[in-house]
């Protein structure tokens, strides 16, 4: 846990009441558990300034219907989501006669770009705030008010609140000019104390501030850059980058793409290891207006982005499972299945041992003479591999250009006719008594 002060509450709620201007009867709607810091703003911001608090079921923050419909029928003026639940709450056809709200607040996750444009399509005349805050501080540090008309790839997370300063630095903490990603550090009346019971890592991460006497700030560990005009992009978490073989890949650039895929909605992409030592993208997504095919979405990506990034498998979900708090869990994502085919049993000795090389490469039971090898999960890597077994196991070179052209045991085994052979040609040899 962390030690936090009162003082730095009392700013937090201060600061919402100026910015947003909460009227006497005006209703806000308390969905947090408890156990989380928005919470606390939605109990006590409306309690301090007349407001009226309408409190949700138990749970009722995960349900996208009930909350439209208590929103519309209680009057509710301001609401708060976190982006995954945002996403979610949009895609809910009730959620267009929401129009009596007059701010919602965002925080919790970075808020997607395509989640921004669609909620200014759904609740025009609503507005939107997107708030960024750690847990070792009051709630929220930074704001920013979205605008339907920003071109931006990543929506701000704005100025830092009343009270508070924020550095992006660089090694040593050097500042960085606007444009250069670094980290972001937090200074103010709303950083908390340090960690209870926790010196060593209170030191490690609460530093002295070279910025102001005697300020302490609080190393957040995410990612971020200055725009030209002072706002700060939020540029994810220093550990969220994945290595993926060799490369480095940030999960949230194949989000982006992916969600500019016609008839997706929400999108999560992360990198799984069910195999041990095997690190795979996965995407997954919920689509929107009608059924989604899952190799037209990865089909989608793999004209767009280099093939390291493209998803190994997608998968289609009917919703993006959340936790308590209404955030992605990324712990109920399911495994993909990959579904294999296997129309019909190898018709001959070239295709069984095709199918024998596929099934070893890609660490799977069996696969049919008919089964796409990177629709499998297959990848540059693994393919180098299936060219290594095929070449041990028939003797043929089998060039990666024809592997991608033909991804099949079928396929492969229509063109060995074609491929040159791994073994030197048999040639006569002249005996001792001959020469």
């Amino acid at each position: 846990g962390v030690v936090v002060s009162h003082a730095g509450v009392v700013n937090r709620l201060a600061w919402m009441q100026e910015r947003l201007g909460l009227s006497a009867g005006e209703r806000v709607v308390q969905k947090t558990s408890f156990g989380f810091d928005v919470s606390v703003w939605e109990f006590f911001w409306p309690l301090l300034w007349g407001g009226v608090l309408v409190l949700a079921r138990p749970g009722g923050h995960r349900d996208a219907a009930y909350l439209a419909e208590l929103i519309r029928r209680e009057r509710v003026s301001v609401a708060h989501f976190v982006p995954s639940m945002l996403e979610a709450f949009l895609a809910e056809p009730a959620a267009a006669g929401c129009g009596g709200l007059r701010w919602v607040v965002c925080s919790g996750e970075a808020l997607p770009v395509h989640v921004m444009r669609r909620f200014f399509e759904v609740l025009d005349g609503v507005r939107l705030e997107n708030y960024y805050g750690p847990t070792e501080a009051s709630v929220d540090v930074t704001a920013w008010e979205c605008s339907p008309d920003w071109a931006g790839s990543s929506v701000p997370i704005g100025r830092p609140v009343a009270n508070t300063r924020a550095f992006v630095l660089a090694e040593f903490l050097a500042p960085v000019p606007p444009g250069v990603v670094g980290e972001l550090y937090v200074a103010g009346v709303q950083v908390a104390r340090g960690y209870v019971g926790r010196p060593g890592l209170t030191a490690e991460r609460f530093v002295a501030c070279p910025f102001g006497s005697g300020m302490r700030m609080y190393r957040t560990g995410d990612r971020a850059s200055w725009s030209a005009d002072g706002e700060l992009l939020f540029a994810g978490r220093a550990d969220d980058q994945v290595k993926v073989r060799g490369f480095r890949v940030e999960p949230g650039e194949i989000s982006l793409v992916l969600a500019g895929c016609p008839g997706v909605g929400q999108v999560a992409v992360v990198a799984r290891e069910d195999v041990p030592g095997d690190v795979r993208l996965v995407a997954y997504v919920v689509a929107v207006g009608g059924p989604v095919d899952a190799e037209v979405v990865r089909g989608f990506a793999a004209g767009r982005l280099p093939e390291y990034m493209v998803p190994s498998a997608v998968v289609v979900l009917d919703a993006l499972p959340v936790s308590v708090n209404g955030k992605l869990d990324r712990k109920a994502l399911p495994a993909p299945q990959h579904i294999i085919k296997i129309s019909r049993e190898p018709a001959t000795r070239e295709e069984e041992l095709l199918c024998a090389a596929f099934a070893q490469v890609l660490r799977l039971d069996s696969v049919g003479v008919d089964d796409d090898f990177f629709a499998l999960g297959g990848h540059s890597l693994l393919a180098v591999r299936l060219v290594s077994q095929i070449r041990a196991a028939l003797g043929v070179e089998v060039p990666l250009k024809v592997l991608i052209e033909a991804p099949t045991a079928a396929g492969l085994a229509r063109q060995l006719g074609d491929l040159k052979s791994a073994r030197p040609a048999l040639r006569p040899m002249r005996t001792q008594k001959e020469s």
